[in-house]
């Protein structure tokens, strides 16, 4: 089970460990049930941990407009399992969990300060 908190701005986080060639990372990621992808590291983050690039992606923001992001494999330590996700590149400092990486799962959040985020896999 991951546990995670929201924040006093309302946002939904978990604390994600983000695995590189040489060393890995803990990262808040922001969970956003808008983003229908995987995963979106910031650009920094990304050269840090040193992961591949192997393609880009099209994508349509909330508000319409077409952008276009580098698309990177990252490993990521999901229920105890490490699991290969493609990763969005971002320019923004932020990170984000998309609901791909969210299939599977039972997700609660206690939409208070400071309330609990539990993801749970569905047997």
């Amino acid at each position: 089970m991951i546990i995670g908190k929201i924040r006093t701005d309302q946002e939904a986080v978990i604390e994600l460990e983000v695995v590189g060639l040489n060393h890995s990372e803990k990262v808040e990621v922001v969970i956003d049930t808008g983003f229908t992808g995987y995963l979106m590291l910031p650009s920094d983050l990304i050269k840090r941990l040193g992961l591949q690039l192997i393609g880009n992606r099209r994508a349509i923001l909330g508000d319409g407009s077409p952008v276009s992001f580098d698309l990177y494999l990252a490993k990521v330590v999901w229920h105890g399992s490490t699991r290969d996700v493609p990763t969005l590149g971002a320019k923004h400092d932020g990170a984000l969990l998309g609901m791909s990486m969210l299939s599977g799962s039972r997700v609660v959040l206690e939409v208070i300060s400071d309330g609990t985020v539990t993801i749970a896999p569905l047997a």
